[in-house]
């Protein structure tokens, strides 16, 4: 069989960067597309009412957490197809793709479980009005059914970053957001008749779009030449390649599980300070979301491209393809960064006509910038350590930075015994905010900042490693040539 390398391509640092961006940018929009889905909830929600949008964020920051780490359990699919691509084994590509399907209906019936007992998350928020309880039960009722959809939805799209063709989940996420504005119009505020059902009905929308979004991935799956000639298929679970896809797959969702915690327990934390900051915060970590979208999208074309490159075993290729997406993720932050620096006013005018909301939105922003920093620079770096298949040390790093830095030592000096040591800095840094959810906020900066440093330290680390490696091997090829 005939070998899909990388190595036939340009090789110049210039295509390295261009190669990243045209893989990456059909990723980022795709990616907006999807959290696109947040975004409406957020502001219909928000123009329903201030108790569904406390409803709709907590809701939201539960649902997240569960979705995210059993996402990143099926996004261990990506290096492992990848370097089956880059190695030219396309039927091996279809068989892997299949288990992970089958992982992934697996992980829905774990994630559903976790979500009928939403009081014990909301155990974190204190008081919560009934209304508001209410509403959360019942959202994550509605997407206790989305979930199967949404996690096979992942396989597919893993199989698309992988053999390098990302618009396949581009299109149909484009053409979702459509579906989704029109059911939240339904559900949320009752269109065409049907009940209005605020927050809940934001939940219901998500379940209906996230089964035709699967039943049109699945039928591309089956019409596209691209990846007919991969053969993937469904076939009897095979626990050698469940155990591959475990060991790559747990460390990886314990990572994307320690990244969006910071964002879930701070959501219920903050809830302490009130119905009007928890609207406040939940705009702020709705925008930060959105900003992280574009390091993902070139984090994952980046590690993509590096694992096709270790699968052809052109290591110095996959140096440079994690250069290149180092470079584009600098200068997408900087941009990104001056963007909400520049746009604050109709930003907050797009997120809510409440003005206390936006009050708290406001001070909250100022923060976001410097965030969106640290949180690009730590996600490339993370991306870039999975496509080499290291996955367990930077979830223990990130772990150590996100969770005891960040979330703890933010409750620490938020809420708890250290309460308002930071209160003299928050003064310059973001005036009149609100003290425990900028204490959060800052916290979560600076956990951020460490796992970037960490995470950065131990892949060049890894780089020495797998050259020095390499150099035995290619000298003995290159003895057994000359005796040849």
């Amino acid at each position: 069989m005939k070998r899909t390398t990388a190595t036939r391509k340009p090789t110049g640092f210039g295509s390295h960067v261009a190669e990243t961006l045209r893989q990456a940018w059909p990723v980022l929009v795709s990616s907006w597309a999807g959290i696109a889905f947040g975004v409406l909830d957020t502001t219909m929600a928000g123009h329903a009412s201030a108790a569904d949008l406390q409803a709709m964020s907590l809701s939201a920051s539960i649902y997240i957490t569960i979705f995210v780490g059993l996402m990143g359990v099926v996004h261990a699919l990506i290096p492992i197809l990848a370097q089956q691509y880059g190695a030219g084994r396309l039927s091996e590509v279809g068989r892997t793709w299949g288990q992970g399907v089958w992982l992934a209906l697996a992980l829905s019936v774990l994630g559903g479980a976790c979500m009928l007992f939403p009081d014990l998350w909301l155990a974190l928020s204190g008081q919560v009005e009934p209304a508001v309880r209410n509403g959360v039960a019942w959202y994550l009722r509605a997407l206790i059914v989305a979930l199967p959809a949404t996690l096979v939805f992942r396989t597919i799209y893993a199989l698309g970053a992988a053999v390098s063709r990302p618009k396949t989940v581009m299109t149909i996420n484009l053409a979702s957001i459509v579906f989704k504005f029109v059911f939240n119009w339904i559900f949320i505020f009752g269109g065409l008749g049907v009940p209005a059902l605020g927050a809940a009905g934001a939940g219901l929308s998500t379940a209906v779009v996230g089964w035709l979004c699967l039943g049109a991935g699945l039928w591309v799956l089956r019409r596209d030449p691209y990846y007919t000639r991969l053969r993937p298929r469904l076939e009897r679970p095979n626990w050698s390649v469940q155990k591959e896809l475990l060991r790559l797959g747990l460390p990886m969702g314990g990572s994307y599980l320690v990244e969006v915690c910071a964002f879930s327990f701070m959501a219920l934390l903050v809830a302490r300070e009130g119905m009007y900051v928890s609207g406040g915060h939940q705009i702020a970590a709705n925008l930060a979301a959105l900003c992280y979208m574009m390091p993902m999208a070139v984090g994952v074309a980046s590690a993509s491209l590096t694992a096709q490159a270790i699968g052809a075993q052109d290591l110095q290729r996959a140096r440079a393809m994690g250069l290149a997406g180092m470079a584009v993720v600098a200068v997408g932050a900087l941009a990104t960064a001056a963007i909400l620096i520049l746009g604050r006013p109709w930003i907050l005018e797009a997120y809510t006509d409440d003005l206390q909301v936006a009050a708290v939105a406001a001070t909250l922003l100022r923060i976001i910038p410097f965030f969106h920093l640290c949180d690009a620079a730590q996600c490339i770096g993370s991306y870039l350590l999975r496509a080499y298949k290291v996955a367990l040390v930077p979830m223990l790093l990130q772990a150590v930075a996100l969770t005891g830095i960040g979330l703890l030592g933010g409750w620490w000096l938020g809420y708890g015994p250290g309460a308002g040591t930071l209160q003299p800095l928050l003064r310059v840094l973001a005036p009149g905010a609100p003290p425990g959810a900028a204490t959060l906020w800052l916290m979560a900066l600076a956990g951020l900042g460490l796992s970037a440093a960490l995470l950065h330290g131990w892949y060049w680390h890894v780089v020495r490693v797998w050259a020095r490696r390499a150099r035995p091997r290619a000298g003995a090829s290159a003895r057994a040539a000359a005796s040849g």
